[in-house]
């Protein structure tokens, strides 16, 4: 077969096969070109999540007539005004977007440039249908119908309406994050879905198209290092998901979708959070344009950097830092949905009329309906209360952040008094972290010190297990733990890490070597540290049931005010919450 020029009409469609994956590419290709345009304004309308309509209408520069004709043709831009094409600066130059969306689908182009008037040009599938003025205010409309309804091929693989609305809605919301400048509205099959203004703060807009609450429950990012800066927000541990699709990437505010984002974040947030939790995070890079390259992927959704481990260590660095910064602090109050679970009982009529008022003097007296009653009504004995003496004055709340204790509920629960609420702790959480901070101090200055037990201990386990722990010896010993193997199904324990204290030491050995068969290959040497260091304050931990004195309780709240991450356990639970005094009288109706 000889070699032939392929049609401009084939060509145009190859292409939109490169560009137009489905109405999201479409969309995020109008939208990059609105962006580019210098808009203040962009307004997006989607009919059945954009299959059968896609418009977008910006305020920008606008086009002149001659300037619309020749957007239309392959290879043509703006956006590129070198041959450099290393050095691109906007978000994105491909000449053949518009061309290849007008191939596979009717597409109106309608602009105006300020002091001219309008014009409009209508391609339906390829091919040019009319043109002509067009009444519209300065800037410019893309409206886009019934895509790929003459390319049955591909049609027959979008997915469903709702689908592939979610897919664009996705897209929008991740350009409107880089330019909070910019105001942003999505309306679909008529019904206003998304709007947030412009000019915004990245916190602000970031916490607009994530969850409002993370706007109090994040901590800012700010780290330059080697010519790279990083900025933007990232969710305290205690404020978490379940799936990793809240985390964004931006590189020199280009929305991106890169692994190496989420090694990095998982890296950070090591020990912060379970394995199934992922962070909230949305962290802006920028870097020289020669430190990247941003045409590895014909969309633009993927970049290459010269240096990823710098990129990467730059990224945890970040985190980590703001992370550290914030000490103690959680999520701070308990959610609406626990808050509706308290309840005022109502109380039958029987009841309240045989229930006596008090008047003040430590007399009951009767309500008036209950005159008649000839006597006063039982009472069952005061529940018993642990008390003791005071020996010095209480001290004040203003003193400390996390309050003064006042009692312990359900062996499991330290509640002090702050100066602006009531602070709930869970004791065993609490004191896990604060065991896992001081083996992590340990092991960054001269080791984990360790306690020797009075007695050696025979631990019993099955052989791999025991190769397992053997393999990690050495490891194990940096940590305080000094075992050894005693025939082949047994290990012998002759030493605890100090801050345990006096733990269950066959419990101990039993989950470790465990967690060694389940992460031993998966994860790299910090992390495996960090893993069985997290696993042995458990062991060591205070446990729910344990009664403590108000000593110990206030002496567990003056260490979590000075150890790091200690808003939340070893597993991203948080560990205190606090009833503001506004959400208790909420709950007594004082409001």
């Amino acid at each position: 077969m000889s070699i032939r020029r392929l049609p401009e009409q084939l060509v145009n469609r190859i292409a939109a096969g490169e560009v137009v994956e489905r109405p999201a590419s479409a969309l995020k290709e109008l939208v990059e070109n609105a962006i580019d345009a210098g808009a203040a304004r962009i307004v997006v309308r989607l009919g059945a999540g954009g299959t059968e309509l896609i418009e977008v209408t910006d305020d920008g520069c606008g086009m002149a007539p001659d300037e619309m004709a020749m957007a239309l043709e392959r290879h043509a831009t703006s956006k590129l005004p070198t041959d450099a094409i290393e050095e691109v600066t906007t978000l994105g130059f491909r000449g053949e977007a518009l061309p290849s969306i007008a191939s596979v689908a009717r597409l109106t182009l309608e602009s105006r440039v300020r002091g001219a008037d309008g014009w409009s040009r209508i391609i339906d599938n390829g091919q040019l249908e009319s043109e002509g003025p067009a009444a519209l205010p300065p800037g410019t409309r893309v409206r886009v119908e019934r895509l790929f309804e003459r390319v049955p091929a591909r049609r027959k693989f979008l997915r469903t309406p709702r689908a592939e609305y979610g897919a664009c809605l996705d897209v929008v919301k991740r350009l409107a994050m880089a330019r909070p400048d910019i105001a942003f509205s999505i309306d679909h099959d008529g019904r206003r879905i998304l709007s947030v203004a412009g000019g915004e703060t990245r916190p602000e807009r970031v916490a607009a198209l994530t969850d409002a609450a993370l706007a109090e429950n994040s901590v800012p990012i700010d780290l330059e290092r080697e010519g790279l800066v990083l900025g933007g927000v990232a969710s305290l541990p205690t404020f978490n998901r379940g799936i990793a699709d809240h985390q964004y990437l931006f590189v020199n505010g280009r929305p991106v979708k890169d692994r190496l984002l989420i090694g990095a974040v998982r890296g950070a947030y090591a020990e912060l959070l379970a394995r199934d939790r992922h962070a909230v995070v949305a962290l802006f890079l920028d870097v020289p344009v020669e430190a990247v390259d941003v045409n590895v992927h014909p969309a633009k959704t993927e970049v290459r950097f010269r240096d990823p481990a710098l990129v990467r260590g730059l990224i945890v660095s970040g985190l980590r830092r703001a992370l550290d910064a914030e000490g103690f602090r959680s999520v701070q109050r308990p959610s609406e949905a626990a808050l509706s679970h308290w309840q005022r009982e109502p109380m039958s009529a029987a009841a309240s009329s045989s229930v006596p008022l008090w008047d003040g003097l430590g007399e009951p007296t009767a309500r008036p309906q209950s005159m008649v009653l000839d006597r006063r009504p039982a009472f069952a004995p005061p529940p018993q209360a642990r008390a003791e003496p005071a020996y010095a004055p209480p001290p004040e709340t203003t003193s400390f952040p996390l309050g003064v204790a006042r009692g312990q509920v359900a062996k499991t629960y330290i509640v002090a008094e702050a100066e602006d609420g009531l602070v709930i702790v869970d004791q065993h959480a609490a004191h896990e972290r604060l065991v896992l901070e001081r083996m992590r101090a340990g092991l960054a200055g001269k080791g984990v010190p360790s306690q020797a037990l009075l007695l050696p201990e025979v631990i019993e386990l099955d052989e791999p297990a025991c190769d397992r722990l053997e393999a990690r010896a050495s490891e194990l010993g940096e940590l305080g733990l000094d075992l050894e193997r005693f025939g082949p199904k047994a290990m012998l324990v002759r030493s605890v890490p100090g801050p345990l204290g006096q733990s269950d030491v066959a419990g101990l050995i039993t989950d470790l070597a465990d967690e060694l068969a389940a992460y031993d290959e998966a994860l790299s040497l910090k992390e495996r540290i960090d893993h069985v260091a997290a696993t042995m304050a458990c062991h060591g931990s205070v446990r729910a049931g344990r009664i403590l004195s108000v000593a110990e309780m206030n002496a567990l709240l003056r260490e979590m005010e000075a150890t790091p991450h200690s808003g939340q356990c070893n597993h991203g639970r948080p560990t205190w919450v606090k009833l503001a005094h506004g959400d208790i009288e909420k709950l007594f109706g004082r409001r």
